[in-house]
């Protein structure tokens, strides 16, 4: 986590103060409205509560309203959720008066509870230092025990830019930049690629997004995105042992003769905004082709924020961080070729070794999502899974090497 983050949340901590009870007298009826799903396990977490609040405070009723079956009910959710400023609604969806809430998690219980207290014109429980999550701008609901949303993306997003395929395109049109011996032109033309393939994946993890908000919290979407994840996991692994053995989401030996011609004539014209302009076709030709590497890396992590309870704009907050998380280590490469003006190329043992750490760390997250997604909730945890599978991924690597060399 970068260093000024803390000090950013000092500040917001600072300038924010509880909501102030108001003074008017208790309404003569708040109403809650709940919209749920059959098969949505949240909604089944959430009604318990709910109807507690109902017993628990006087003049206060319960609107059910389920929206799979009831057209009606969809729509009125779609158009309230959009009055309060979200392009797109979940459930369970929980409206008190102007405020609204997606999903459902302990954490939530004093907000809504609060929300409630404040219709009915009573003092919020957490004035008393109730210790729940703060709602902080672009990161969403921080818990100052847990702040492990942020974390995971972060380890996600540098776990996901060590992607092979993205190395060996960019490694190999550079190499082919430097015959020009022009740091300008090496710049602009590697700056352009990554460039394009930050935004290439962005509408990529979008795509997921809004596919997984579509489905809403159903657990058979989770397992779904969980078993995806591991198959893409074992492959990788496979690769590790028995590389571009039987299936494999490398780049196929049949496309990389195509990538290669775009190159060749892409550094061969002597005009820069044409070089520019192939560059971006390229990088939108190669990416269909790299997308495949670690296509459960987005899939897993687009699930895992889908799970928490945020606006549309955090949403897409989160996925650009990760996206300016990804391209670090492509921009990386870009700046050494432009200072060295050398021309390198990722080894097949560096490749096979991306392979291993990329398939424990998926097959990690895909056996956490399947059996309990919780668990990525807490920082220690999300930072001990993600940790623990790439402590065995260089063992495993450093064994099978000292294997191979007793050999030789």
């Amino acid at each position: 986590m970068p260093a000024g983050i803390p000090w950013v949340c000092l500040l917001l901590l600072a300038f924010w103060s509880p909501p102030q009870a108001p003074a008017a007298a208790v309404q003569e009826e708040v109403r809650i409205r709940f919209f749920w799903a059959a098969s949505c396990p949240h909604c089944e977490e959430a009604r318990p509560f709910l109807e507690g609040l109902v017993r628990r405070y006087p003049g206060v009723t319960l609107e059910s309203l389920e929206v799979w079956d009831n057209r009606d009910n969809f729509e009125s959710m779609i158009r309230l959720s959009r009055e309060r400023g979200h392009a797109l609604a979940t459930t369970p969806t929980i409206l008190i008066g102007e405020r609204i809430w997606f999903g459902y998690g302990p954490n939530m219980a004093a907000e809504i509870e609060d929300a409630l207290r404040k219709e009915l014109g009573l003092s919020p429980l957490s004035l008393a230092g109730g210790g729940g999550a703060l709602s902080l701008p672009l990161l969403g609901d921080l818990d100052p025990q847990s702040l492990s949303l942020p974390l995971v993306t972060v380890l996600i997003g540098i776990l996901d830019s060590f992607n092979p395929c993205a190395f060996f395109v960019l490694f190999f049109l550079l190499g082919l930049m430097v015959h020009a011996r022009s740091r300008r032109n090496m710049l602009l033309v590697g700056g352009t690629f990554v460039l394009f393939s930050g935004g290439i994946y962005f509408l990529f993890m979008a795509a997921w997004l809004n596919l997984f908000l579509l489905a809403g919290q159903m657990e058979a979407i989770t397992r779904v995105a969980a078993l995806v994840a591991l198959v893409v996991a074992l492959i990788n692994i496979k690769d590790f042992f028995w590389f571009k053995k039987g299936l494999s989401l490398s780049i196929s030996d049949e496309a990389r003769p195509h990538l290669f011609r775009r190159m060749r004539g892409l550094v061969s014209s002597t005009r820069l905004p044409a070089v520019l302009l192939g560059t971006s076709v390229l990088a939108i030709s190669a990416n269909t082709y790299e997308l495949l590497c670690t296509a459960g890396f987005p899939m897993v992590y687009t699930r895992i924020l889908t799970l928490r309870t945020l606006s549309t704009l955090q949403y897409y907050a989160y996925i650009a961080l990760y996206n300016l998380v990804y391209i670090l280590p492509l921009l990386s490469i870009v700046l050494l070729f432009t200072w060295t003006l050398g021309s390198h190329k990722i080894s097949e043992w560096q490749g096979r070794v991306l392979k291993l750490v990329s398939g424990m760390m998926m097959l990690a997250l895909g056996l956490v999502l399947l059996f309990d997604p919780a668990l990525l909730n807490s920082l220690p945890a999300a930072a001990g899974i993600l940790g623990g599978a790439l402590a065995a991924s260089l063992l495993l690597a450093g064994a099978w090497w000292l294997r191979g060399k007793s050999q030789r």
